[in-house]
């Protein structure tokens, strides 16, 4: 038996994501410190953030109006297979394209040198975002899937990583792995925001929801201060499963868009090893199911090494280039490493409940999700009903349901994301 439930986050949703965005920027006087008629490279990144074009336009928007000339390039590492035709599609996909932001979309491969930061890792800057007067980066604020610290995913990584394209995420990771990857976008975002060329970024933060809900513009001086500061918040409102222990967790997608490692590790209780359970405050997952690739994924299956079963149709979307450039780039062989996988959802929940301890097929307990960033709603296994009765966040969303299958052996679908 299946139960949908939600889980009763905070919503703190902005009213007007655009009007925000402006109102930000606006009082931030960044504008004013350039030249009139000044270019300005605004970078935008591969990741699945909400609203992400309307914040893209109202940027792009803002410089314009200030008298500037603004232009998008594309800020990622090894995402649309790490080429600029790919890295176009990308940001197409998410709505930014020359037409709907108002200005050009300047995509370029090659990069300049920027010198050795303190910790002698080689920096980079893309020659699209170089042939620019300033350079203002778009990013969201979130804890990393892969480490722990006080400045994790951002607008300091994108400078680190996204900016100097293939190059600089090559750099950072090879040099991660000696100095930990903290320390590393420490290093080469101070480099980078030394040689005085870049303007500053915008930090978005989403709540549990996955909806907009702070942006804050942060002036390149003082730039590190202030993303530790939002970090520090928006850690706070991180989702989780609502459960301490689960058997087996269905994943119905995986991919780029969703987290740079496919799916976020640290709901999931995994790392770049693909190692067990290894963050002590997340619930523990016995088994993982991962049943399709997003689309927006562009065949990048990174963190498929992080299930230990997927279905076959997953397999079948999976493109060997992508995930090798990923894999290349950041060092880690065990996140495309493909797992056991069959043609039907059937074999695949039947082979794992058979691993996880229990000898009855109705004691094991499952938690299903659409992805890991909408951890909103879901469906839970009956035998945890009781265990949820006691959970304030959680509320029953309807009646529960047999899990049935059709008969080639799916999951029949059910209208409960």
């Amino acid at each position: 038996m299946l139960l949908p439930i939600r889980q009763r986050f905070p919503n703190r949703a902005l009213s007007n994501v655009a009007a925000a965005v402006s109102a930000e920027l606006g009082a931030s006087g960044l504008a004013s410190s350039l030249p009139a008629g000044s270019s300005v490279a605004v970078g935008a990144g591969s990741r699945g953030i909400s609203n992400i074009a309307v914040i893209v336009r109202a940027v792009c928007d803002y410089f314009a109006s200030a008298g500037m000339k603004p232009f998008i390039f594309p800020a990622m590492g090894s995402h649309g297979a790490g080429t600029p035709e790919g890295q176009s599609k990308v940001l197409a996909q998410y709505g930014i394209t020359e037409a709907a932001m108002g200005c050009p979309v300047n995509s370029r491969f090659e990069t300049t040198p920027l010198g050795i930061s303190d910790l002698g890792v080689e920096t980079f800057a893309g020659n699209d975002a170089l042939s620019a007067d300033a350079i203002f980066v778009v990013g969201r604020v979130k804890w990393h899937t892969s480490f722990n610290g006080g400045i994790e995913s951002g607008v300091c990584k994108m400078l680190a990583i996204g900016l100097g394209k293939l190059d600089s995420a090559s750099s950072s990771h090879r040099h991660g792995r000696k100095h930990g990857m903290e320390a590393v976008i420490r290093s080469v975002a101070r480099h980078i925001l030394g040689t005085g060329r870049i303007l500053g970024g915008l930090a978005i933060l989403e709540d549990a929801h996955h909806n907009t809900a702070q942006v804050a513009a942060l002036p390149a001086e003082g730039l590190m201060r202030r993303e530790e500061a939002l970090l520090a918040t928006v850690k706070q409102w991180m989702p989780r499963l609502p459960v301490p222990e689960i058997d087996i967790l269905i994943v119905d997608e995986i991919g780029k868009d969703i987290s740079g490692t496919g799916m976020d590790l640290k709901v999931v209780n995994r790392n770049a090893l693909a190692t067990y359970n290894p963050w002590p405050d997340t619930p523990r997952v016995q088994r993982i199911y991962a049943r399709d690739l997003s689309a927006n994924s562009y065949g990048n299956a990174v963190g498929i090494g992080a299930a230990d079963i997927v279905h076959s149709r997953l397999v079948a979307k999976l493109d060997p280039h992508a995930g090798r450039v990923n894999a290349e780039t950041a060092g880690s062989l065990a996140m495309v490493r493909v797992p056991l996988h069959f043609p039907t959802d059937r074999e695949c929940l039947d082979l794992l409940s058979k691993t996880v301890g229990k000898l009855h097929r109705e004691d094991v307990t499952m938690v299903w999700i659409r992805n890991t960033l909408e951890l909103g709603s879901m469906l839970v296994s009956g035998n945890l009903k009781n265990e949820l009765r006691g959970n304030s966040m959680v509320e029953f969303a309807g009646e529960p349901f047999e899990m049935d299958f059709d008969e080639a052996g799916q999951l029949r679908s059910r209208d409960w994301h």
